[in-house]
């Protein structure tokens, strides 16, 4: 009875660890997920424009396109206030 069961102890023990690897894995991978989710992407204008303590006016006097116009129209651009200025508002 004893040689049955010791024969099934590797066994036992490699389904063990494999089921504590899986979940080792998946919870790590639900960390990175939760980290990158808070993180921004793009840098806001305050942090843009650090050096600019009273703000920077998204309003550009020179030429620029019509794509360029047309995107700071739907970014509301007109209305936005220092320092929730979406980044979009100013040309690259």
């Amino acid at each position: 009875m004893t040689d049955k069961l010791n024969r099934f102890w590797p066994l036992i023990a490699s389904a063990a660890f494999a089921v504590l690897l899986a979940a080792n894995a998946a919870q790590s991978a639900a960390t990175l997920k939760e980290a990158r989710s808070v993180l921004p992407d793009t840098p806001s204008a305050q942090q843009a424009f650090a050096d600019a303590p009273d703000g920077v006016d998204p309003v550009v006097t020179g030429p620029v396109s019509a794509a360029f116009k047309q995107r700071q129209a739907s970014a509301n651009c007109d209305a936005a206030v220092w320092p929730n200025i979406p980044m979009v508002c100013y040309p690259d």
